[in-house]
């Protein structure tokens, strides 16, 4: 059985979909920005506030799905600019410690509200 996800701990959606999908145990999130959830703004300019914040959301869409980081199996993360990629890596190093999921990094020319990155998951649910 399938369904939509929609989480108070998070940004409301910008557009017409859902923060997530929960399908069986499987738990799909749609990208993730940098955003306050409180303002809807962004939680800073650089590249290491979007990150965390955008982290902040994948957690909260996650746990409305019943998961967690730790049961995540699939990573994907847009970023403007490549050359923030080690930046992102530091700091998604700290919430994947160990049983690093499955992860595809890509540089696209736009996100929408001109974000810096973008991160979307997949995961299980206990």
């Amino acid at each position: 059985m399938k369904k939509p996800l929609i989480s108070s701990k998070a940004p409301a959606a910008i557009g017409p979909y859902s923060h997530g999908f929960k399908f069986d145990s499987l738990v799909f999130t749609s990208g993730q920005l940098g955003l306050d959830p409180a303002t809807g703004k962004f939680a800073g300019p650089s590249i290491e506030e979007q990150t965390n914040a955008a982290f902040k959301n994948l957690i909260a869409v996650l746990e409305e799905g019943g998961s967690k980081l730790e049961n995540v199996i699939k990573v994907t993360v847009f970023l403007k600019d490549m050359n923030d990629f080690a930046a992102v890596n530091k700091i998604y190093g700290t919430y994947f410690t160990s049983n690093y999921p499955a992860r595809t990094c890509i540089e696209i020319a736009r996100l929408p509200m001109d974000a810096l990155i973008e991160i979307e998951a997949i995961g299980y649910a206990d």
